[in-house]
């Protein structure tokens, strides 16, 4: 009876403390207060059930360790309250909290006597171990659909940790090797936890499979009987929010693996140790099957085969991992060059052709997950909970990394080069005749195109592209050396070896009316001889150019290469209003066009509206008619090929070559056959006001 009394005492205290707070907090009922006390009330079933199983346990089995437990317990909760409510310690306060749920659901959970099965008390334990299930379950459930939920970028929450902690530490009330088991298995939840929370590609494979096995043969081979009210307890109160997560979570690929893209390169090596110690003790489990004396004679070679397989598919994923970790850190340390706030990471990672790296990678760790699999199924020991523990995370961790690369890979942006070219011209000819200007208008021109170059360089810089070179000539440019220059700059490669997927061509400089660049010695360059060109160095390669144009005479450009089809060319224009619609002091001058088209693509703040009425700068761009069809380079056989040379030993070349072929395999091509012809239609008779080129800038339109 004391007992019960102090439990009251504890839980009222409890209970008037967090009301109290609540009141200082929120002076009025909200609705996130009323889904607070939802949270509360689930706790509040918890503890109670708890402690009834822990008292129905040691009624019926009078072990003193049990009681001593039990009163443990209740002191630990005191403490708790304590530190969160007297000392302001918050964080250590719940995770002594959640550390002792862990353990002593484990207890629950691993010590389950026969004589329980018709114990009064053992079934209300149980009924309330359900109930605090699904308040649990309809209070992350409301939280999300209400969006009173923060989504912050982490892998495990301290309460997870601790839970999952204190599950382990339970265990080894089991046998020694009972309990290695039940903690590689806890081990693998974690990383189930982890695929949930960053949406990975196959997490659900990956939380089915663990289900599956952990509900059926884990379970059946530990030879011991446990509380599945406990288990299930324990399980969804850890897996509830990252399974919401994952379809509720709005943050974005870069958001949710910050915890490791943002964290230090010697910590990211040093995780290499322990998934070789995984993937080394799984390998080791699935040899013991060959001790097996029901083993057949082709166990055996067939082992060998798919051990050879394994390896191979696995020392391409180690090495795949150690470059991933290297291209990182280069990042890194480019981000930091440019400044906390000059550029975002995954700007950098762009530019630097992570994006490229990370889609061949995940093809190879693919096959390395195979080859795990294939390995499991041949070796399958149906009596050894530590194989099936090891199998579920090697599987976990291997998706995890596939979900990294494969996330990565689609949604980084490509790699981009610019070249710019400013040709401030001396001669004015409103009537097709050169006049030579006045030296005060000479110096403002210059003025204006050095302006332009500083805006273009400030362009490339924001978006991470890489400067070709920024040509200024006051004298004109002729018609080799600008083919020379334009040919060059159409021949450049990323240092992995593939072409660029954008190339951006900006000029300002004398045009003729139809659009022709003027040169020097009476030459001109026409917008076919750009495209051949273009073809000419492009080839078959799925890149696309983009011309940037500040000049008089853009829209016949704008309006031919409407009419262009084969190569990926968008063209950027401009128009300058004339007149007396306009003011003579406000009359819009070359370089106009360039200040506001790079401020609004590089100010996220910018006021810069393009559809305005009666605005002095106009924006218009024209594009192919195929367009609607690129897509960011995806990596080729000999992309392939060239990245095996590269980074992998001569062995792994069987595996690269699988990865060509299943690369090369489309087998919805009607489908997307069917999406492109639509796209074609809608970008071409619809065109947006604004385009974006998913480079990070926007071609626009008035």
């Amino acid at each position: 009876m004391k007992m019960c009394r102090f439990l009251r005492y504890c839980v009222s205290h409890c209970l008037h403390a967090a009301m109290t707070r609540l009141e200082e907090v929120n002076g009025e009922v909200s609705v996130w207060s009323s889904l607070r006390w939802l949270g509360y009330l689930a706790g509040l079933n918890l503890l109670v059930a708890i402690c009834l199983g822990l008292y129905a346990r040691w009624e019926g089995t009078a072990e003193s360790a049990l009681l001593v437990t039990f009163i443990l317990a209740l002191v630990v909760l005191g403490i708790a309250i304590v530190l969160y409510y007297y000392f302001n310690m918050e964080r250590v306060s719940l995770i002594l909290l959640h550390l002792w749920y862990g353990f002593l659901l484990g207890l629950l959970c691993f010590v389950n006597p026969a004589a329980l099965e018709e114990d009064v008390k053992e079934r209300a334990a149980n009924y309330l171990l359900l109930a605090s299930l699904a308040l649990r379950t309809l209070w992350a459930l409301l939280e999300r659909m209400l969006g009173c939920t923060r989504y912050r970028p982490a892998f495990l929450t301290s309460a997870e940790r601790s839970e999952l902690v204190g599950f382990a530490a339970a265990s080894t009330v089991l046998q020694s090797q009972q309990s290695v088991s039940v903690a590689v298995l806890v081990m693998a939840l974690a990383v189930v936890i982890l695929t949930l929370r960053m949406k990975v590609f196959l997490a659900v494979l990956s939380f089915t499979c663990f289900v599956a096995i952990t509900g059926g043969p884990f379970i059946k081979s530990l030879n011991i009987t446990t509380n599945p009210f406990a288990l299930s307890c324990f399980f969804s109160q850890l897996i509830c929010d990252p399974l919401m997560d994952f379809y509720f979570s709005g943050l974005s690929v870069t958001e949710r693996w910050k915890s490791l893209l943002v964290s230090r390169a010697l910590w990211r090596r040093l995780s290499l140790l322990p998934l070789l110690l995984v993937e080394v003790g799984f390998i080791i489990q699935a040899a013991r099957r060959l001790s097996d004396s029901d083993s057949g004679y082709l166990v055996i070679p067939g082992f060998v085969v798919c051990l050879l397989f394994w390896a191979i598919c696995h020392m391409v994923f180690i090495i795949t991992v150690w470059g991933f970790h290297t291209k990182l850190s280069d990042c890194q340390r480019l981000c930091l060059s440019q400044g906390p706030e000059d550029t975002s990471l995954d700007k950098v990672m762009a530019s630097k052709g992570m994006r490229h790296f990370c889609l061949i990678s995940e093809r190879l760790v693919f096959f390395a997950l195979v080859s795990s699999a294939v390995v499991a199924a041949l070796c399958w020991q149906a009596s050894s909970s530590l194989f099936m523990g090891m199998f579920l995370l090697n599987l976990s961790l291997e998706c995890l990394f596939h979900g990294l690369f494969y996330e990565l890979g689609n949604s980084l942006g490509g790699t981009c080069v610019g070249y710019a070219v400013v040709i401030p011209t001396n001669f004015c000819s409103p009537d097709g005749q050169p006049v030579l200007l006045p030296p005060g208008q000479v110096h403002e021109l210059n003025r204006r195109s050095t302006g332009m170059l500083s805006n273009i360089q400030r362009f490339f810089a924001c978006h991470l592209i890489e400067n070709f070179g920024c040509d200024y000539s006051t004298s004109g440019v002729t018609l080799e050396t600008l083919q020379a220059k334009i040919k060059a700059f159409l021949e450049l490669r990323t240092a992995d070896g593939p072409r660029h997927d954008t190339y951006v061509i900006f000029y300002s400089g004398h045009t003729h009316r139809s659009g022709e660049w003027a040169l020097a010695g009476g030459d001109v360059l026409r917008l076919d001889q750009l495209l051949e060109w273009w073809r000419e160095k492009n080839g078959s390669f799925c890149s696309r150019l983009i011309l940037v144009l500040d000049c008089d005479n853009s829209l016949p450009w704008v309006r031919e290469v409407r009419r262009v089809e084969g190569p990926y060319v968008a063209v950027q224009g401009a128009t300058l209003a004339r007149g007396s619609s306009v003011a003579l002091e406000d009359t819009p001058q070359l370089g106009d066009f360039t200040s506001q088209w790079v401020e609004y693509n590089c100010n996220p703040n910018s006021t810069i509206r393009w559809l305005e009425r009666d605005r002095a700068v106009s924006a218009t761009y024209g594009i192919a008619k195929h367009w609607s069809d690129y897509t960011l380079h995806l990596p080729t056989g000999s992309d392939v090929t060239n990245h095996w040379s590269m980074y992998f030993p001569r062995i792994t070349y069987p595996v690269v070559q699988l990865a060509v072929w299943c690369g090369g395999l489309n087998l919805l091509w009607l489908c997307s056959s069917c999406l492109r012809y639509l796209r074609r239609v809608k970008l071409n008779w619809f065109p947006p006001s604004v385009l974006d080129t998913e480079q990070g800038f926007k071609l626009v339109r008035s």
